[in-house]
């Protein structure tokens, strides 16, 4: 990069301040991150080691749902990455065009991104959602996989955040957004059957799967396909996304969402989640990535599966989940800060190439 990029950071909370740090440490950029709470961006600047503001880094509150104050944290900014929840997506975006800013996010929220597509038309900035981990890296993989085949029967796609050292009958703490986890497990889940778009509700299709010996079960949850089954809809005749858990944890969800109707009270459940699930950054992502099909005339399949754990970057540690969605996010904005993705309109993960998005210095954390 020839000179420093001005990127704004929207949301600091866990997924923002890694992204923060990540940016900083690579010294290739500006960055100011936001927070609705100004005391939890300064956290997010801070360096709680050195007891200084990080290199490059500056730090101020904007309110995620005012076009006027996201106008102002906008201004003289070449990118904003939004860390934000969901429902503040959409107005982030509206400003970026407004302003030719280029935009990235983490949602996996459909409506968002459908709304998100509409904006990027005939835009003269890049839009590019979904750059976590599911949709996100999963996505880059599949596409990647499936790419190989002369015809596709199948595209299996499985991601699992777990902790490490599980210690409820749920068997799963927090680690990353109680929203997006929500929205995952009550919002309809878009497959490809038999070649046609469908929505199939959510925690249905279970199954048992074992990876490296420990067993695992897999259900429906929403959003982790992306834009992948529009892009792939002539191409596939079955395609869908589940997340992993330890068993057992899907009984309890049917229990909450349907028998006690929390499915009607997602703030409720929100609560209830974040009362009695301790936080942890001691975790593991899973990702397992299936494609059958026919190759040389010959059927076959071709699966890709990884763990990645909680690990130390620079001073600090970090959990699982964090660096993976974080490292996603940091490696397409380096990506399109090099050149390396179109400019402007919308950009899908499955545009992104595999190859460059793992030999990218933030891209390696999953290598």
């Amino acid at each position: 990069m020839s000179f420093k990029k001005n990127v704004a950071i929207f949301g600091a909370g866990k997924i923002g301040k890694l992204v923060v740090n990540l940016l900083s440490n690579c010294n290739d950029y500006e960055i100011t991150v936001y927070d609705t709470n100004k005391e939890n961006a300064k956290k997010a600047a801070y360096n709680q080691i050195s007891g200084k503001i990080l290199d490059n880094v500056n730090y101020d509150a904007a309110d995620f749902m005012d076009t006027k104050s996201i106008e102002r944290a906008l201004q003289n900014k070449n990118y904003v990455m939004s860390c934000a929840p969901f429902y503040c997506n959409k107005g982030i975006a509206e400003v970026a065009r407004k302003l030719k800013v280029h935009y990235l996010d983490l949602t996996e929220d459909v409506k968002t991104t459908a709304a998100i597509k509409e904006l990027a038309k005939n835009a003269h900035n890049a839009f590019i959602p979904q750059c976590g981990l599911a949709p996100g890296f999963i996505t880059i993989v599949a596409h990647d996989l499936a790419k190989e085949f002369d015809l596709i029967n199948s595209v299996k796609m499985r991601v699992g955040a777990l902790p490490k050292f599980p210690h409820n009958k749920l068997k799963y703490n927090l680690t990353w957004s109680t929203e997006g986890l929500i929205n995952e497990y009550c919002n309809p889940c878009e497959v490809l059957h038999n070649g046609k778009l469908e929505l199939v509700p959510p925690l249905e299709g279970l199954e048992t799967l074992s990876i490296d010996g420990d067993e695992y079960e897999a259900f429906n949850t929403s959003g982790g396909l992306g834009t992948l089954a529009e892009s792939l809809v002539h191409k596939v005749k079955h395609m869908d996304y589940k997340s992993i858990r330890y068993p057992g944890h899907r009984e309890i969800l049917q229990i909450l969402l349907h028998d006690l109707k929390f499915i009607e009270d997602r703030e409720g459940l929100k609560k209830i989640f974040e009362r009695a699930l301790p936080h942890t950054t001691q975790d593991v992502v899973i990702i397992f990535v299936t494609v059958t099909g026919e190759k040389n005339n010959q059927y076959s399949q071709k699966s890709y599966a990884k763990k990645i754990y909680h690990s130390d970057i620079g001073e600090e540690h970090w959990g699982a989940i964090q660096i993976t969605t974080a490292a996603g996010i940091c490696a397409v904005l380096d990506l399109h800060a090099n050149a390396e993705l179109p400019n402007s309109g919308f950009i899908r993960q499955e545009d992104i190439s595999y190859d460059k998005f793992i030999k990218n210095r933030f891209g390696k954390y999953y290598s």
